[in-house]
């Protein structure tokens, strides 16, 4: 085994999945019927480090054609470096949409690489601040019958996961009343979220916005419009109703982004797998910090896990039921919540995670 000093980065490899949803799913906007992902390892100094990112295929071809080779024989201690090494070879294929999650697919993996040639679990290496981090149950899908819905959201609440969010504009004259009898099932206990994915216009949202608050007291109401409407989203956050939080950001892929959407929200969401990894994810938390306003994770709760023990201003992670499915299907060391909360095994060398070979081999696509 090489010295520390001279882990170079070797062996890199890719592989997709697709793995079916357990039932049609919809939100505001789109229907889908699986979840795409792509899988990194990274070798160095006799360690090897997992990524992913939950994106199609067209990463895998990105990663062998372009990263793979703008970071191959670089410190892998140097993270910092091969994060920019890989920005640079995206100038003119594009970095933003599939060429940003590629990037971190490999930022994850080059974190888990470097924390296990460390000896050292990930959350403690990235510099964590607390020790866990709170979750929503997520999911809600506008497919969904109302009794499913309905069972879903209190089976969350009932384990001790104390907010839950569901999806909403698909249908708007079934909004209200689907709303309603979420609120009913969960009881006045739990806080209840809702997402639009961008379906309402800015005076349709303005108006749910009211009716959710008044009649089924929803505390969090994300992308009510548009994210690419940052006027919109400041008249919600500006005009909408006093105790409910406007959030967006899922989509972000850049430091300026992040920044140009800070202003139009009450709390900003940042994904690990789509804005750049741990890297890029640290970077949206120093922003929030700086600008005084809170931050969440969206999706990805294996990842935000680690990641978000090192971000001070986090308020929750998404516990997104696609990913916690998925995870258990494809990964071994999966963390599961404890009272409303996940909390990384600081006795366990990076993520602690590792693909689970032939259980994962089903779900695996040529890329």
């Amino acid at each position: 085994m090489k010295p520390v000093a001279e882990a170079e980065i070797g062996r890199l490899r890719a592989a997709a999945y697709r793995v079916p949803t357990d039932s049609p799913e919809s939100d505001g906007t789109i229907e889908w019927s699986h979840t795409g992902v792509v899988v990194v390892h990274v070798s160095a100094g006799g360690r090897e480090g997992l990524g992913w990112t939950y994106g199609p295929r067209a990463c895998a071809a990105l990663l062998r054609d372009i990263l793979f080779p703008a970071i191959e024989g670089l410190s892998a201690l140097d993270v910092g470096g091969a994060w920019q090494a890989m920005v640079r070879s995206l100038r003119n294929a594009g970095r933003g949409g599939a060429g940003m999650m590629a990037i971190s697919a490999v930022d994850l993996a080059l974190w888990d690489l470097k924390a296990r040639i460390l000896g050292l679990p990930l959350a403690g290496l990235i510099g964590q601040v607390r020790d866990c981090v709170p979750i929503y149950g997520s999911g809600g899908f506008t497919s969904y019958t109302e009794g499913k819905l309905c069972r879903q959201l209190a089976g969350w609440a009932g384990s001790g996961i104390g907010r839950v969010k569901m999806k909403v504009g698909r249908d708007p004259s079934a909004d209200r009343r689907r709303v309603r009898a979420a609120r009913r099932a969960i009881g006045a206990g739990t806080e209840l979220f809702v997402d639009a994915n961008g379906a309402y216009s800015r005076k349709q949202a303005l108006g749910m916005a009211q009716v959710f608050a008044s009649e089924s007291a929803v505390s969090w109401f994300e992308e009510p419009v548009s994210s690419d409407d940052l006027d919109g989203l400041r008249l919600l956050r500006d005009a909408g109703p006093a105790g409910m939080d406007i959030a967006a950001g899922e989509y972000g892929d850049s430091p300026g982004y992040f920044l140009r959407m800070i202003p139009a929200v009450d709390c900003l969401q940042a994904d690990a797998t789509r804005c750049g990894g741990i890297t890029g994810f640290l970077k949206a938390a120093a922003l929030c910090e700086a600008a005084h306003v809170p931050f969440s994770a969206h999706c990805a709760p294996q990842v935000h896990a680690h990641a978000g023990c090192a971000a001070p201003g986090l308020r929750h992670v998404e516990y997104f039921f696609d990913h916690a499915r998925l995870d258990g299907l494809l990964f071994d060391g999966v963390l599961r919540p404890e009272k409303g909360r996940l909390r990384p095994d600081l006795g366990r060398a990076g993520h602690g995670m590792s693909l689970r070979g032939s259980g994962a081999e089903r779900y695996r696509i040529q890329a």
